[in-house]
Parts: structure tokens; sequence; C-alpha cells
């Protein structure tokens, strides 16, 4: 299994950006996927969530309605689409698939900041 994340940067508060995370190695269509993100000092946290084939999502509490997770399983590719960026999205973050366990990509820095 392999997991590489791509996007990252630095973004305006207000801004936007699109995070992929490219998978290999594994039946990417037959699997849920998820985002992570790990601030400096805090602890990994789910953000969003995205089933098999797409049709269920969910967020956590503090970037609902700001991001949206999406896929394409032609492409054996999830996204993050994060929008309205606030300081507090300031983090690492990682691409995961629970297969036979759970993988993580080596993550994506994204740092909002003016």
């Amino acid at each position: 299994v392999q997991l590489v994340e791509s996007g990252g940067g630095l973004v305006q508060p207000g801004g936007s950006l699109r995070l992929s995370c490219a998978a290999s190695g594994f039946t990417f269509s037959s699997y849920d996927m998820s985002w992570y993100r790990q601030a400096p000092g805090k602890e990994r946290e789910l953000v969003a969530a995205i089933s098999s084939a797409g049709s269920s999502k969910s967020y956590a509490d503090s970037v609902k309605g700001r991001f949206t997770i999406s896929r394409d399983n032609g492409k054996n590719t999830v996204y993050l689409q994060m929008n309205s960026a606030k300081p507090e999205d300031t983090a690492v973050y990682y691409c995961s698939a629970q297969v036979n366990r759970r993988y993580w990509g080596q993550g994506t820095r994204v740092t909002v900041s003016s």
C-alpha cells in the first residue's frame, strides 16, 4: 500500500487549497478513505472520511461547511478541497486507508497565514 499526498503549501486566511492523495497497492475502490491532520504540539485528528463508492461522507465539526472530501476511483485518488481557510487549519495533512491495518501517507504541510 502506498499513499502519496500533494497540494499543500501556504494559503492566506479565507483562501482555498486542494489536497490530493494518490493511492496504489490495493483495490482503491473497495475501501473507505480518510484525511487526518496534525498541528504542532497536538494529536493527530480525523478531518474527513469518505466511503468506498463516495456516497457517504463525514467531517469534523471544525471543518464542516468549509472542507469537501471527494474521490475518483478511476484515478485511485482522494481529494480534500479546503475553502475559507483559517489559521487554525495549519497542520500536516495525512491521507489514510484502513486495509489490513491503517496505512498513512507521508503528509503534506498546509500553512494558513497572511
